[in-house]
C-alpha cells in the first residue's frame, strides 16, 4: 500500500491529518463555515492551530455552532459563563472580540450581500495557487492579507491581524498553499 504524501505540517497527529485531508485549503463559501474559521482563528492568536482543533467541538457547542446571529446577541452573563467554561481559550479579550465580530460581520454581509462575496472579492473570487515545495516556505502574511487585515480593522474587527487573515484564507482555500508534492495540492 502506497502512502498519501501529506505537507510536512500535519505528519503525526490523527486530527491534523484529518484536518489535513478534508477540509484545509478546501474554498469555503459558506457564511456559517466562514464564521467558524474566523471565531477559531482569532482564538487561536497566539496560540497552536493544533491547540483550537482539539478543542474545536468545545467550541462549538459553547459558540452555539458559531451561529453568528446568535452570537452577536450575546448577554454580558453569557460572556461570563464562556469565561469559565475549561473547554474554550478563555481569554476575556477574545470571547469579547467574538460578539463584536460577529455584529461586524452580520453588517458586512448587509454591505455585500454575504461574507463570501466580501472576503472572495479580495482574491477576485478565485483561489491563489501557490507552489510551497516545503510548508516551511510558505509566507505568513502577503500583500493581499495585509490589505484585508487593514480593511477588516478598520471596519472594527479584533484579533484580525495580517498572520491571522493569512491563516483563515489558507483554511478556507482562498490561497492553496499545499506543498506541490502532497496529494492534496491539485484537489484542492
Amino acid at each position: 500500500m502506497t502512502q498519501k504524501h501529506r505537507c510536512g505540517w500535519c505528519l503525526g497527529d490523527e486530527l491534523y491529518e484529518t484536518y489535513h485531508d478534508e477540509e484545509w485549503g478546501v474554498p469555503v463559501h459558506d457564511d456559517q463555515k466562514l464564521f467558524e474559521f474566523l471565531i477559531l482563528e482569532t482564538f487561536q492568536a497566539g496560540l497552536s492551530w493544533i491547540t483550537i482543533l482539539r478543542k474545536r467541538e468545545n467550541f462549538r457547542k459553547a459558540f452555539d455552532n458559531f451561529d453568528y446571529k446568535k452570537v452577536a446577541d450575546y448577554s454580558e452573563a453569557k460572556i461570563q459563563e464562556l469565561l469559565q467554561d475549561p473547554g474554550i481559550i478563555r481569554n476575556k479579550l477574545k470571547v469579547r472580540s467574538a460578539v463584536t465580530n460577529a455584529q461586524l460581520f452580520m453588517k458586512i454581509q448587509d454591505e455585500f450581500g454575504s461574507f463570501d462575496q466580501y472576503i472572495w472579492s479580495f482574491v477576485d473570487h478565485t483561489p491563489i495557487q501557490n507552489k510551497v515545495k516545503n510548508y516551511k516556505e510558505a509566507p505568513a502574511t502577503t500583500e493581499i492579507s495585509d490589505k484585508l487585515s487593514k480593511d477588516l480593522k478598520k471596519r472594527g474587527f479584533k484579533f484580525v491581524g495580517s498572520t491571522v487573515v493569512y491563516a483563515h484564507m489558507q483554511a478556507t482555500g482562498m490561497v492553496n498553499d499545499h506543498e506541490t508534492s502532497c496529494f492534496r495540492y491539485k484537489e484542492v
